[in-house]
């Protein structure tokens, strides 16, 4: 998305639905504390034979894969100087991780969070980057390779004290809350958005949106009063100078994988490489360099199910 923030806004731009969004930004996004974009975390990987030999045979041959990946703000995808329009964060670094594995080039497209899944069964990208929780709704019709375990979370304005946690959706009854468009913050929100009549409570209203900064202007500006997003993505904004946010803790954990049309014949050649990756300790430099090393996980699977 292109966005034009007031400077006042530009240092809270990471609190925007990471992996959620689509196009990049327009205002330069300063590195969030904790992490440094320029560190090499790839440079010991190599390619692994056995990893590349699960490759179906036609993309062995071509040496290329098609990827759409979404861009929003760290530690995703993002762009630190969109002058330079060079991408940054853990999903671009785990891509091009698996890509130096497989021996394989990749052909990216920034998209639409909510554009990507659907892409997938129409075969214009082979895999598909964003964020992207593994869900039962979406194993009905995805396959997910896993590569992280982050999940669903809650922020407020940094003022606000009367929310603390978020460990039943009653608890939002009255309030307004922004989210991302397609994304399993959304689905839950509205799948669960009876609980406040239910309690005898006034319904909690769910504003969704594609644009980034327009939930960051909306919980600035006091019209959200919470946002549900990825809790490493609010734990990052939360944490940094006057990110004027507070992260009020984690809803519900999900597994995070790269995301493929049902039956495709790259997910064991993509798990393998995520393995090697842990196995050769590049993974664990990579989550270290974005921060995320609560989130780690110990091996690559194909279709977990949802953690309950």
């Amino acid at each position: 998305m292109k966005r034009h923030l007031p400077v006042a806004l530009a240092a809270v731009a990471a609190l925007a639905l990471a992996g959620c969004g689509s196009d990049p930004a327009t205002t330069v996004q300063a590195a969030p504390v904790g992490i440094q974009p320029s560190q090499d975390a790839l440079s010991g990987v190599q390619k692994n034979d056995a990893a590349a030999a699960l490759l179906p045979a036609d993309v062995r041959a071509a040496g290329v894969i098609k990827l759409g990946g979404a861009v929003g703000t760290p530690p995703g995808a993002y762009y630190p100087d969109p002058a330079k329009h060079e991408l940054a964060g853990l999903d671009v670094d785990l891509v091009n991780g698996v890509a130096k594995v497989l021996g394989v080039r990749v052909e990216r497209e920034d998209a639409a969070f909510e554009t990507i899944l659907p892409a997938l069964g129409s075969g214009k990208y082979d895999v598909g980057t964003g964020n992207f929780g593994v869900t039962a709704a979406r194993l009905k019709t995805i396959d997910f390779v896993t590569y992280i375990d982050d999940g669903q979370g809650f922020a407020v304005r940094a003022d606000n004290t009367a929310l603390n946690s978020v460990t039943d959706l009653t608890q939002l009854c009255g309030l307004t809350i922004g989210t991302g468009a397609g994304t399993t913050f959304e689905a839950t929100l509205n799948a669960k958005k009876d609980v406040c009549a239910q309690a005898g409570k006034k319904p909690y209203e769910v504003k969704v949106f594609s644009e980034n900064g327009a939930v960051v202007t909306g919980l600035q500006q006091g019209r959200l009063d919470v946002v549900m997003s990825t809790i490493n993505g609010l734990r990052y904004q939360a944490a940094q100078p006057n990110s004027h946010t507070r992260f009020i803790g984690e809803y519900h954990r999900l597994d995070v994988g790269f995301a493929f049309k049902k039956g495709s014949a790259l997910t064991p050649a993509f798990q393998a490489a995520v393995n090697q990756l842990i196995k050769d300790g590049s993974y664990q430099k990579i989550l270290a360099k974005w921060g995320t090393a609560d989130s780690a996980i110990t091996e690559s699977l194909i279709n977990p199910p949802e953690h309950p």
